[in-house]
């Protein structure tokens, strides 16, 4: 089977190693350089934010992908010298609020939590301004660093034969009756071979012939990186929506926004003001000039907010992976299994059916 893929993140990227492994020979097509949307502006939090809240779709396609991380991190490190830095560091969760949904969500699922109390909390993390209540842990919730994932994905499918093309933007496909031939680019036309995935994150809608759940979006995120000691933070915090991710180096990320504002992915300095006051109010001896970066990048929404992965309704050999939101790191892994089990026919390990791109929406002609 020959494949093209349509985006360099990190979707695009393990759907091509997916594919690659399953004997597939992938080019694969990204509009700059691989990775540098949303891929490398996320924070890498192998698990959903507030899990209990999702619909059971994102929790199976989250544990299955969380689950894969291991042995790939170990892979590629072997096969690249990257370290990925897969830490797990555990999670609190700093809303009392929160601490019954949790813990039965953590029974339900099989996974540790603990209740600690103030005392417990602020012997665990000193430099934390620790609720009164105390803090819900799940000490087995794990982090990695995105753009290192990113860069060892990327010179790992170069090694391996996949033929990748940056600063290469999909200007069309090119349609012959109810398949797509190739797609356009601005050095002519590309044959996509047996099959065509479109990956492209926000991007991906304005790709494809319309679908029912295929109407991604741009939800723009804004992160502050801030330099610490190492240590000064040991586990990712979440509270009241609001995160905190320590690296081994000793800089703490701190998210997010989650903003409707179109395909406008600049930082702002309100937003970045407002992540500065949350990360003082968790730990107050922050100082201000350790600030080291703010930026943002536009995650990908869909119709219902669920990924959309899956054949499209109307199109023989065009195939989507996209629309995960804020999840796409914890679910990606899993959402290239379920492509690449679908494309060769195969049962998959998840029910593909929420997941489906759906029928066309009425009256719509392709666009191509």
């Amino acid at each position: 089977m020959r494949v093209t893929i349509v985006g360099g993140g990190l979707i695009g990227l393990l759907s091509a190693l997916a594919l690659h492994d399953a004997g597939a020979s992938v080019q694969l097509l990204e509009r700059g350089r691989l990775g540098q949307e949303a891929s490398w502006a996320g924070g890498g939090i192998l698990w959903p934010l507030y899990a209990w809240r999702y619909p059971p779709a994102i929790q199976r396609l989250a544990a299955h992908g969380v689950a894969a991380y291991p042995a790939l991190a170990g892979r590629l490190q072997r096969e690249t010298g990257i370290d990925v830095e897969l830490t797990v560091s555990g999670m609190l969760i700093l809303d009392a609020a929160e601490r019954a949904a949790a813990e039965a969500w953590a029974g339900a699922a099989g996974r540790p939590a603990q209740w600690l109390t103030a005392a417990e909390l602020s012997s665990r993390e000193p430099a934390l301004q620790v609720p009164e209540a105390g803090a819900t842990r799940l000490p087995d919730v794990a982090q990695l660093r995105n753009p290192r994932l990113i860069r060892a994905l990327g010179s790992y499918l170069r090694q391996r034969g996949v033929t990748v093309h940056e600063r290469t933007p999909v200007t069309a496909l090119v349609a012959a009756g109810e398949r797509i031939e190739a797609v356009r680019v601005p050095q002519g036309e590309l044959a996509v071979g047996d099959a065509l995935v479109i990956a492209a994150g926000a991007w991906s809608a304005g790709l494809a012939p319309p679908a029912a759940r295929l109407q991604s979006r741009p939800v723009r995120g804004q992160m502050l990186l801030l330099q610490t000691a190492p240590a000064t933070l040991r586990h990712m915090l979440i509270h009241r929506g609001h995160y905190a991710i320590p690296r081994r180096d000793g800089s703490i990320l701190f998210g997010s926004t989650m903003e409707a504002v179109g395909f406008d992915g600049r930082p702002t300095a309100a937003a970045g003001a407002r992540l500065l006051a949350n990360a003082q109010a968790l730990l107050p001896a922050l100082d201000a000039g350790r600030l080291r970066a703010q930026w943002a990048g536009l995650r990908p929404g869909s119709a219902d907010d669920l990924p959309v992965v899956g054949r499209h309704p109307a199109v023989a050999n065009l195939w989507l992976n996209t629309g995960h939101l804020r999840n796409g790191v914890a679910m990606a892994p899993a959402a290239a299994e379920l492509l690449v089990a679908l494309m060769h026919g195969r049962a998959p390990r998840v029910d593909p059916a929420p997941y489906a791109p759906g029928a066309m929406e009425s009256g719509a002609a392709l666009p191509l």
